[in-house]
């Protein structure tokens, strides 16, 4: 649960920041009216829209949970949605700033433009080819983390995706002749940062690693040599794929966080003579 920030309506951008991204972010509701958002169509990574007009209807859905509501400026319209939403027993808390500081703070946004349709539940499902390997994992990783949380994830035979694609109107990725594969030297974990506008210096350090181990060249990044080993090691210990997402979330999960937070501490303790 979020800790109380000095006002408790609201949480600001640079706890939030650390938040987003992790397994530990709060459920993040974009609420700016059609207006405001007309004038910017990003989104603050992982949010996705619902109208603060309707908090009362949709807030028993986040029961028990953390919520952040952002609004164009965080005033009357995220303060308001807030306000129904803790009469519904949710903890929530309105972004300070709203959009505006967020994307003004220079703060990752998320470019909507090649986001794939999402289904009557309001998830993107997503399908590539069996036995995850790498890429397989990171690209899911980045796309819980930072575009739908509730995306699905469909692991099917090689020969099948396309079909499934087209039956139960996936979007698939990491196969040969789809928008979301790999494009010349670059992975397709690289294709969804450069579409989805996440070129920061963290996530962009990730994909290095990413691509060195995605595609043999292990030279690229000091960390892409460990990587394959845990991937290929992961393959071989799992033969259910979504039990070996499950537990590569926690791998990408590590390796994000010390990019982000802990790039400068070593260990050299070598223990009494």
């Amino acid at each position: 649960m979020m800790s109380a920030p000095k006002d408790s309506t609201q949480i600001s951008i640079q706890h939030l920041a650390t938040r987003v991204g992790t397994s530990n972010c709060p459920v993040l509701i974009e609420g700016r009216n059609d207006e405001d958002f007309g004038l910017d169509s990003r989104l603050v990574p992982g949010s996705f829209r619902l109208s603060c007009f309707e908090a009362e209807d949709w807030a028993p859905r986040f029961e028990g949970q953390d919520v952040v509501v952002i609004c164009d400026k965080g005033m009357k319209l995220s303060q308001g949605a807030v306000a129904w939403l803790r009469r519904a027993g949710v903890n929530a808390h309105a972004l300070e700033g709203g959009f505006r500081g967020w994307r003004d703070a220079g703060q990752p946004v998320i470019n909507l433009d090649n986001l794939p349709p999402r289904d009557e539940k309001g998830r993107t499902i997503w399908v590539t080819r069996a036995r995850p390997k790498i890429d397989r994992i990171a690209c899911p990783w980045l796309i819980r983390r930072f575009i739908d949380p509730n995306a699905v994830i469909l692991y099917v035979k090689d020969s099948e995706v396309a079909g499934v694609a087209e039956k139960f109107g996936a979007t698939p990725f990491d196969v040969d002749g789809v928008f979301w594969s790999h494009r010349g030297e670059r992975c397709t974990f690289d294709t969804m940062i450069e579409e989805f506008g996440l070129t920061t210096g963290p996530l962009s350090q990730l994909a290095d690693i990413v691509r060195g181990a995605d595609t043999g060249r292990l030279d690229l990044a000091p960390e892409s040599a460990g990587l394959l080993a845990i991937s290929l090691g992961l393959s071989q210990q799992y033969t259910d794929d979504l039990a070996q997402l499950d537990v590569g979330m926690g791998v990408y999960d590590a390796l994000y966080l010390r990019i982000r937070d802990a790039a400068e501490e070593t260990h050299t303790w070598t223990g009494a003579a």
